[in-house]
């Protein structure tokens, strides 16, 4: 059953939703639509051909621009008009080999992996040097004074972890007084390494470029999702020498070592290629309306990924999926009374730019976007949808459900009307310009702990039973919103005060896309 949560301020409200003209609901576009999600998916077609074939979609990479040319071809071989837009240049990088081994005081192959935009070694060759970490109990000027000791030596620069073991398996298995002791245990060391930080005067962001300037050969961190073998991959913060990101078994046995005085040594080798600035861009789809071509009901999804993984969950699921939508759309519904447009967005890892400047960039868009429905998180069945403030959207949605199947709804949670969202996705970027925006939000599946940014963000990780019915979701409301006789209300709730604060809570501003940098 559907779960609405409706705001005491929205309930009253309600009296005033004006009466809308509903739109005349053909029943054989809804069936075409629930059978061609279901006995004619290609979602694992265009899922091996992105994640497999094209890989992970680090913007600016030779790969980003091989998936725009190959989302283009996809949608021209459907019928469906496809075309990039440039918004900016982005630093170019595309990644080699990494190759990390210990060789003293014993021989072990480490697993290791290069930030993105990470520094190769000096010509490809591997460096080997002693393993150090960061001297204890320092102070700023202490830090500063240590510093010259890191020259020709290997740096960890990120605090060890108490347990390779995730917190529900100590929660499970120890003893109570033990689950205690253990979490305990892990926050104060989490305390001390943020006091020791804020202590030496720098962040996660600045002390690898610190390390550099003092002549390090190399720095190795290691920052563990939580989950059994993951590790979140982000950007490189060196200029000149490689970061590497180390699993978090092999990370605190080095570090334990050189804790204890046993003077690890290990052997580096990174290979790594920059073209330097490449124009970047957005990919956009199109299928026309029939009657009122010049509104819109656009589908919005990111189409690059981090590097770790190959980007199955985040996001080459929102993808394929908008891809899919599109797909059936044109097959069962090729005439819609509004036009359909699709946005697979750029250098949403680096701050939404890519939907930023496309907004930015179309200010004849702002007032003929009906509604947009966002898909950026995973691979799970639609579960949550938030009005994001706006007065009306459970009017919509409360009719339009009732054509989704019941299965597909069952979980479903309406939170109505919301507050606008913060960021987090690209939706937010049409938020600022009062453009009806939702994130449709999937079930965990585990995302935010195994895949999300992680180097295990892979194919094998998409479950396509509720990836297809989320193109079976997303048709039917694209078709109703598309049948809509009038625009989607831009009525805004009024938003609640601020309990810290005092203040009301403000809609969002927009903000400017960088649209030319390195990460």
């Amino acid at each position: 059953m559907i779960q609405i949560l409706l705001r005491a301020a929205a309930c009253t409200a309600g009296l005033l939703f004006p009466a809308m003209i509903q739109a005349q609901v053909n029943m054989d576009v809804i069936r075409n639509i629930q059978q061609e999600a279901h006995r004619h998916s290609q979602l694992e077609l265009l899922g091996q051909e992105l994640v497999d074939d094209i890989g992970p979609r680090l913007i600016g990479s030779p790969a980003y621009r091989a998936s725009q040319d190959w989302v283009i071809r996809t949608y021209n071989g459907w019928g469906i008009e496809a075309w990039n837009e440039n918004y900016g240049q982005w630093q170019s990088w595309e990644r080699g080999k990494t190759v990390v081994e210990m060789t003293y005081p014993r021989y072990s192959q480490l697993r290791g992996i290069q930030l993105a935009w990470s520094p190769a070694t000096p010509k490809g060759k591997p460096v080997s040097a002693e393993v150090i970490t960061l001297p204890a109990g320092l102070d700023s000027l202490g830090f500063r004074r240590w510093l010259p000791s890191v020259k020709g030596r290997i740096v960890l620069i990120s605090r060890p972890e108490l347990s390779g073991r995730p917190a529900e398996t100590w929660e499970k298995n120890a003893l109570g007084a033990h689950y205690s002791q253990f979490t305990t245990r892990r926050d104060s060391l989490q305390q001390t390494w943020n006091t020791y930080m804020k202590n030496i005067g720098y962040t996660a962001a600045t002390l690898p470029k610190a390390v550099e300037a003092a002549g390090a050969v190399a720095v190795l961190s290691s920052y563990w999702s939580g989950g059994w073998g993951a590790s979140r991959i982000f950007a490189a913060r060196t200029e000149r020498i490689p970061n590497i990101d180390i699993a978090l078994e092999d990370y605190n046995m080095l570090y334990r070592m050189a804790e204890r005085g046993q003077k690890p040594k290990v052997s580096v080798q990174a290979t790594s290629g920059s073209q330097g600035l490449q124009p970047v861009a957005n990919t956009i789809g199109l299928i026309k309306g029939r009657e009122k071509p010049e509104e819109y009901i656009m589908l919005s999804a990111h189409l690059d990924s981090w590097d770790g993984g190959t980007g199955a969950t985040d996001n080459g699921t929102g993808t394929i999926l908008m891809m899919e939508v599109m797909r059936i759309l044109k097959k069962h519904y090729p005439n819609p009374r509004r036009s359909v447009i699709v946005g697979h967005w750029g250098g949403e890892e680096q701050g939404l730019n890519g939907s930023r400047a496309y907004i930015e960039d179309h200010p004849e868009m702002r007032d003929k976007i009906s509604v947009l429905f966002n898909q950026d998180n995973g691979t799970g069945r639609i579960s949550r949808i938030s009005g994001n403030g706006f007065l009306d959207a459970y009017d919509y949605f409360g009719r339009w459900l009732q054509y989704v199947p019941d299965l597909n709804k069952k979980e479903l949670s309406l939170t109505f009307p919301g507050e606008p969202g913060k960021g987090g996705s690209d939706y937010a970027s049409f938020l600022p310009y009062d453009i009806p925006a939702f994130f449709l939000l999937g079930n965990s599946w585990d995302y935010g702990t195994y895949t999300w940014h992680t180097q295990l963000d892979t194919y094998d990780k998409i479950v396509f039973e509720d990836m297809r019915m989320n193109a079976e979701t997303i048709a039917i409301l694209v078709y109703l919103a598309c049948e809509e006789p009038e625009m989607f209300s831009r009525r805004k709730a009024e938003l609640p005060v601020d309990l810290k604060s005092g203040k009301r809570t403000e809609w969002p501003k927009a903000q400017d896309a960088n649209r030319h940098g390195r990460y």
